[in-house]
Parts: structure tokens; sequence; C-alpha cells
């Protein structure tokens, strides 16, 4: 018999594949099977995203997966980032505020992304304080390296003049 997570990894190992049909029909056959399965929600979620730009159905998944297992980390920054490329700036900042009191959830990730939605707001004092927490969070050091980029660029666009 083989177990559902079986079948995720199966799944996971498509989407590496770039193989998203066969991997949207794998996760779809576990949530038949079990609609709480929370992995197969959130990366049926980011399929809908980034592959067929379905966003509110992504939007459905991460949040059926948060729903169902708010300790759960992925849903977090997939729902950020829907929002940003959404532009639904309101609706960023209230999730962000739950993942960091998340465990597990990378708390560097989530600030990078409060710095984008802030820098794309024309914010920029406000996204450079959301950059620097990022990099007091980040362990890895080639993205610290972005992060540093990020508060250059926002010290840059601060500074011109319109």
């Amino acid at each position: 018999m083989i177990h559902l997570e079986d079948i995720y990894l199966e799944a996971e190992e498509a989407i590496r594949n770039a193989n998203y049909v066969h991997a949207k029909q794998l996760l779809e056959s576990i949530i038949n099977e079990e609609p709480d399965y929370v992995p197969a929600h959130n990366s049926l979620g980011w399929i809908y995203r980034t592959q067929l730009d379905d966003y509110e159905r992504a939007k459905n998944h991460f949040f059926k997966a948060l729903k169902t297992n708010k300790y759960y980390p992925h849903p977090y920054s997939n729902l950020i980032i829907l929002y940003t490329n959404l532009e639904e700036w309101s609706k960023i900042r209230p999730i962000a505020d739950q993942a960091l009191h998340i465990p597990l959830v990378d708390k560097s990730i989530i600030y990078y992304r409060l710095g984008i939605a802030e820098e794309f707001q024309l914010n920029y004092d406000e996204a450079i304080l959301c950059y620097k927490k990022a990099i007091q969070r980040c362990l890895n050091f080639d993205t610290l390296e972005d992060y540093k980029k990020a508060i250059e660029s926002c010290e840059y666009k601060r500074n011109l003049q319109l």
C-alpha cells in the first residue's frame, strides 16, 4: 500500500523536475484521500501561484493549510509573496505578524518580504528597517549580501530627486 507521504514525495520530485501537471495530479489525489493534508495544500497553492496564475485557488490552498495547521511554516511566505505580486499591501502585514510568532518560519525571509512590500510602496525608511531585521536573522551569507544590496537600493532611491 502506498502511503500519502510517498505520493507527496513523488509530487515534490515532479515539481523539482518541472513536471507540474503530474505534480498537480498527485497533490490533488492526496487531497481527495486526505482533505486536511497540509503539505499538499501548500504545494498545490504554489503550483497555482507560480505555474497556473490562478491566484484565488492558490490563496485558498494556502489558507486551508494554515487553518488546518497554523504551525506549518511554508504557507506564510507563500501568501506574502502572493499578496506582493497582487499588490495587496494591506494583507501582507497581518500574515507576517502571525508568521513571526511561529517556530520554524524563516524570520529573515518574512522581514525581507516585508521590506519588498514597503519598498514597492516607496516607504524606503520602513523598507530599510525591515531589511536590517532580515539581516539580523539571516544565517545564509549569500542571502545576507542580497539583503545588504536591498538596503543600498533603498538608500539610493530615497535620495532621488523627482
